[in-house]
């Protein structure tokens, strides 16, 4: 994708890191992938790269309003492709969504 050799709806673009649409569309309306140029397998290999997509991150979030920022390492934890990067994902009350580890929605406040 950072190469153009792969399919992807760029909606942001910085020198070291891309903002994509999920390539199905994501869980909600606004998901997007913040991902870095370089190849890092996950957040833990190179924390400078992961601090700076991070970064890149918080902007759109800004943005977005209430949001879930996500990432996982490792296959334990659900990821499944061996590259960094952050989910976005624009959250509102009432949506539906559970995280991985929730199993009911959270009371009301």
């Amino acid at each position: 994708m950072v190469r153009g050799r792969a399919p992807a709806t760029v909606l942001r673009e910085w020198p070291e890191t891309i903002a994509i649409r999920p390539r199905h569309g994501g869980v909600a309306d606004g998901h997007l992938l913040v991902i870095p140029k370089v190849h890092v397998a996950d957040v833990a290999e190179d924390p400078s790269v992961s601090a700076t997509t991070m970064l890149r991150a918080a902007e759109l979030a800004a943005e977005a309003g209430d949001c879930n920022v996500i990432t996982s390492r490792g296959p334990s934890a659900t990821q499944t492709v061996r590259h960094l990067h952050l989910h976005l994902v624009p959250r509102a009350d009432g949506d539906g969504l559970l995280l991985p580890w929730t199993t009911a929605r959270p009371a009301e406040r």
